[in-house]
């Protein structure tokens, strides 16, 4: 068959699968270099699927919780204890009928296996309708290798000094949501100088992991000649805090420093518009299509719809009046122009997470649902239809963190089950099919002890309330982490969290079962001392982490990867066998530029030496006309 390749392609693509069950993972990479048709055939979902439940840390679970059970004894009610096999079958002592197994009763038992491996995938299975997952992706991910790669640190020149400064943050920018023509994703961070700095993920528009634009410094801080300090903040933060969010379709990205919400330009790097608030901005959400931005400050939670802003510092206030009757006048509330928009004021202060809910089924379009989680022991339910007023409230005992959620219900009772391999295939796919249901997923800290916690969100059926209500719930402590989690994310068919012990862990969606660790570690680039920066000697924690995936425009293989902010430098967890970029990479590009300047002054000096030699051979020329030969004196 392989002299002639052409016999291959009429080979039907079940047989080929059944035959590749036969290799190892580790060798359909190269079998898919042969031809096309094996590169479609290696590539299979099923495929990978299998190999993916095969070596699952769920699946060893299950089948040494079944050897366990069948190992032991078991008793019958009157006390007696028997041994069954794991068929059911017993064994009938004094038989004389008893004979040996057949290759028939090996084919049924061989049957029986198969057919029991198929339910327990079914059982493990993450998957939901609809949803599109590359499980050539998942199998990389959850048993490939993983690396750290450490984005370039960006630097002010002070003399012949390279200072680095800190990142205040981080979010993802994906220029008309991927449609870019170049599948463009640029990390967006401010910088401890109130600049703005632009890196490139995929490497689409430069070197990978390098930086590709920085603004101006102190573009993000207020304008200290500005007369308009009526809302100045009553706190005193340093720099940005770590508050970004993103408008893809727009290309601005919202920075909050001290109380004051900085619009950039991103093609730009110019501020265009800038509002202050009450209080320090503590966190905000994500930007959403047609919804306003949410903003949580230290003693409220705001809407701010920034469609309706016009496009201009806040900064520059026209005044008609003297200075000082705005602030004395106590009709000012009344009479005010401009008046604040509603805010639902907090009993508990500094909100640290907010979350717009997902729509059923659709991970893109949000709901009116707003969840905002922090400092305090409940997770708090606005309706943006209903807002200010709380509609309801999730009671977690724990300081939550980090909110995210995904748009598929969740059921403690069917996971329970599912872990024990006990439902049916068509039980399994009835469970996810019923209903519109949510999943929330929260991360924090309870009782110094790591806590993820998983809820199950239903919508009420009635007429026009729309109301979520919780159904289930699950609250993994004391396993989780051994300290506090400090971001939750959704990472393909898994859930991926930091921890304050520098580690990055990924779990099944059950929420109990572990499929990966990795540990940041350190840094091999400078950083200057901070009181944001990790302890010495306690190595880097990811305070925030975020999924590559591009959700739109065209999917790449193996480019799901997990970017982190440690709370001053930028870094990405890659799964490969080497990192895709080291810091001397750029290094060695700041040293090409350094040698290029060094030439470029060497060869100025050596010109300006020239020009010099010629000007004094000139003067001496000049300084000898009308002089006669030394001789004739």
């Amino acid at each position: 068959m392989m002299d002639n390749p052409r016999q291959l392609d009429k080979l039907p693509d079940e047989i080929l699968l059944q035959i590749l069950c036969f290799l190892e993972p580790h060798h359909l990479p190269k079998l898919q270099l042969v031809c096309h048709k094996l590169r479609d055939v290696c590539l299979d979902h099923e495929l990978w699927k299998h190999h993916c439940f095969q070596r699952s840390a769920w699946y060893h679970f299950l089948q040494s919780r079944r050897r366990v059970q069948a190992a032991s004894p078991r008793v019958k009610p009157d006390g007696q204890q028997q041994n069954e096999s794991i068929d059911g079958v017993n064994d009938n002592h004094g038989d004389s009928h008893s004979l040996p197994p057949t290759d028939q009763d090996d084919l049924h038992q061989s049957r029986r296996e198969h057919l029991q491996f198929i339910q327990d995938m079914a059982n493990w299975d993450p998957v939901f309708p609809n949803e599109r997952v590359s499980w050539y992706d998942e199998y990389i991910q959850r048993h490939g290798p993983t690396s750290i790669n450490w984005l370039e640190v960006p630097t002010v020149r002070e003399g012949t000094i390279f200072n680095p400064i800190e990142a205040r943050g981080v979010a993802l920018f994906n220029p008309n949501n991927g449609d870019d023509g170049l599948g463009t994703l640029l990390a967006v961070s401010p910088l401890d100088d109130g600049s703005v700095c632009l890196w490139d993920v995929n490497g689409s528009r430069g070197k990978q992991g390098g930086i590709i634009a920085n603004s101006r410094s102190e573009i993000l801080f207020l304008n200290k000649n500005s007369d308009n300090q009526v809302r100045r903040s009553k706190r005193i933060d340093s720099g940005v805090t770590d508050c970004v969010s993103v408008n893809h379709n727009g290309h601005r990205a919202f920075f909050a420093v001290q109380s004051h919400l900085v619009e950039v330009d991103l093609n730009r790097l110019e501020v265009v518009s800038r509002e202050s608030f009450e209080w320090s901005i503590t966190t905000m959400s994500q930007v959403h299509d047609n919804v306003p931005l949410t903003v949580g400050t230290s003693l409220g939670i705001h809407l701010h719809d920034f469609r309706a802003r016009a496009h201009v510092p806040r900064d520059v206030v026209d005044k008609v009046d003297g200075s000082g009757w705005e602030d004395n006048s106590p009709f000012k509330a009344l009479f005010d122009p401009n008046p604040l928009p509603p805010y639902a004021s907090l009993s508990q202060p500094t909100p640290t997470s907010i979350l717009h809910l997902p729509r059923p089924g659709d991970n893109e379009m949000v709901s009116d649902d707003i969840y905002v989680a922090g400092r305090f022991t409940n997770i708090i339910h606005y309706d943006r239809r209903k807002f200010p007023k709380i509609v309801g409230s999730i009671f977690s005992g724990a300081q939550l963190s980090s909110l995210t959620a995904l748009p598929y219900p969740y059921s403690t009772l069917d996971y329970e089950v599912r872990r024990r391999g006990e439902l049916s295939a068509e039980q399994v796919a009835r469970s996810k099919s019923n209903g519109d249901g949510r999943t929330l997923i929260a991360g924090g800290v309870y009782k110094t002890k790591g806590s993820l916690e998983l809820y199950g969100l239903s919508s009420a059926n009635q007429s026009d309330s729309g109301i979520t209500l919780q159904n289930s719930l699950l609250k993994n402590r004391y396993k989780a982490a051994s300290s506090i989690i400090l971001s939750v994310a959704n990472h393909g068919t898994k859930i991926v969290c930091s921890d304050g012990s520098g580690l990055i862990k990924w779990f099944e969606r059950d929420g109990h079962t572990e499929c990966l660790r990795i540990r940041v570690g350190h840094s091999d680039s400078p950083t200057q001392s901070s009181l944001f920066a990790s302890m010495p000697g306690s190595g880097d924690m990811a305070r925030k982490i975020i999924s590559t995936k591009s959700k739109y425009g065209r999917e790449r293989r193996n480019e799901d990867n997990i970017l982190f902010w440690t709370g001053e430098k930028l870094g990405m967890v890659s799964f490969s066998g080497e990192p895709l970029f080291k810091p001397e990479d750029f290094s060695e590009a700041d040293a090409d530029a350094s040698n290029e300047e060094d030439e470029q002054r060497h060869l100025y000096s050596k010109r300006l030496r020239v020009a010099l030699e010629q000007q004094a051979d000139e003067v001496r020329f000049v300084r000898d006309l009308g002089r006669g030969p030394r001789g004739n004196e």
